[in-house]
């Protein structure tokens, strides 16, 4: 398919409002992307409202005018959650500037209103509720946990909102009122344990995680997998722990006993960093045990350290190491925006996708009412992701490759696995539900 509306969806070159500061041969190299983007002029943008005119685009009254449209962010700025959730916060804004920095959409430019879910699920729909009854915003980018994106759906459902949501998650939901920018449990969490029996010949598994919806739903998947679906072995162990937990060590003598050739965990949040130290002092290290993880991104890694990590590996569908054209030149303006030590994780990428995904779908539909931009998303694509080239489904999950890498010491990861092909989603998996 091609790109929709020629809307140059995915650009990465960083606006020059965000690179102050930085160094001047990093800034020259940004500065000439920023000249080769396709930039409105004022004219270009007058004549965009004269050709959608705010009464045509917004006959729902949402937060639009002639020259602006508002959206909200919301995600866990702070508590356990911080850490996994502040390179989306960080992702969808470097977005939103660079679509502004393009002219907007239909002539206006993007209005951010942030919020914080402050890691609780109430918290997160009482936030929700303000963004789109008080607020009237026109899209919604946040959420990370399952437990946060179940919080607000109903919400969402009720209030016709718009959510794009970028988290890897369990699957087994579809909303009319929810984009899924990250991977669903099929792209994820049976192509790692496919790659953990095939390449390191697994066939006992040990599964830990943190004890909400996500890591219990997809270890539920994962042990249908492993014993009955895919035939994989065995499971020997199955553990879960509140988020925020920092004690591992009963787990640590547990794992000890077991002796499983594979710990599967979708440990989440700040409580990685005590669970990756815990195997460490335990002596069980990435030399003699194969561990996959689902939910350490490199945004964690600035937490639990590398030398925690080293030899264990991650199933995900994007690393800040993919070496392609468009990773390069989002990475260079990701670090422009945000300094050279900035990191780019899994999330943070797939939260950088839905702006550009809602950009298209509104220039396809001509109109910002969200009935009009949900019909007309299935079957857009990004051919400059940075993950590299996605696609809309019509069940509103991105088709997109999955990886697999190894924790590296210097808290980096190198890629040793990839799907050949995309994988289409499949939210509702038959044998898995």
């Amino acid at each position: 398919m091609s790109k929709q509306n020629g809307s140059n969806d995915g650009v990465v070159g960083a606006p020059a409002s965000s690179i102050e500061g930085v160094e001047s041969p990093l800034r020259r190299r940004i500065l000439q992307g920023i000249a080769a983007l396709p930039a409105m002029s004022v004219a270009g943008m007058a004549f965009a409202q004269a050709k959608f005119p705010t009464s045509a685009v917004n006959t729902t009254k949402l937060a639009i005018t002639d020259t602006e449209v508002t959206v909200g962010q919301l995600h866990s700025a702070t508590g356990t959650m911080a850490i996994s959730e502040t390179g989306s916060i960080q992702a969808e804004q470097l977005a939103i500037d660079q679509i502004n920095a393009m002219g907007g959409i239909l002539g206006r430019k993007i209005k951010v209103i942030k919020e914080d879910g402050a890691s609780d699920w109430p918290t997160f729909a009482e936030k929700s509720k303000k963004l789109l009854i008080n607020d009237h915003c026109a899209a919604v980018f946040g959420c990370w946990t399952s437990a946060s994106r179940k919080a607000v759906l109903p919400v969402f459902e009720k209030e016709n909102g718009l959510l794009y949501y970028p988290t890897f998650y369990e699957g087994l939901e579809q909303s009319k009122n929810v984009f899924y920018t990250g991977q669903e449990a099929t792209q994820q969490i049976l192509f790692g344990l496919d790659w953990a029996k095939k390449e390191k010949k697994a066939s006992t598994y040990f599964l830990i995680g943190s004890d909400y919806i996500w890591p219990r739903t997809s270890m539920k998947i994962a042990r249908k997998h492993i014993e009955s679906v895919g035939k994989l072995g065995k499971v020997v162990g199955e553990e879960y722990y509140p988020l925020g937990s920092t004690n591992f060590g009963s787990l640590m003598n547990k794992i000890k006993l077991a002796k499983p050739d594979c710990i599967f965990t979708a440990v989440v949040g700040g409580s990685n960093v005590a669970f990756y130290k815990a195997l460490k002092a335990a002596g069980i290290t990435g030399d003699k045990q194969l561990l996959l993880t689902l939910s350490v991104t490199e945004d964690e890694m600035t937490g639990v350290g590398g030398e925690n990590f080293q030899g264990f590996y991650s199933s995900m569908k994007y690393f800040q190491s993919l070496d392609n054209e468009n990773n390069k030149k989002f990475v260079a303006a990701f670090k422009g925006k945000y300094g050279k030590d900035a990191v780019i994780g899994d999330v943070t990428q797939a939260g950088y996708l839905g702006p550009w995904l809602w950009k298209a779908a509104v220039e396809k539909a001509g109109s910002f009412d969200v009935d009009k931009v949900v019909a007309a998303s299935p079957g857009i694509e990004l051919k400059t992701a940075p993950e590299g080239y996605v696609k809309l489904d019509a069940n509103h999950h991105l088709w997109s490759k999955s990886r697999i890498a190894m924790g590296m010491p210097d808290a980096t990861f190198k890629v040793v696995a990839e799907s050949p092909e995309l994988i289409k989603p499949d939210p509702f998996p038959k044998g898995y539900q």
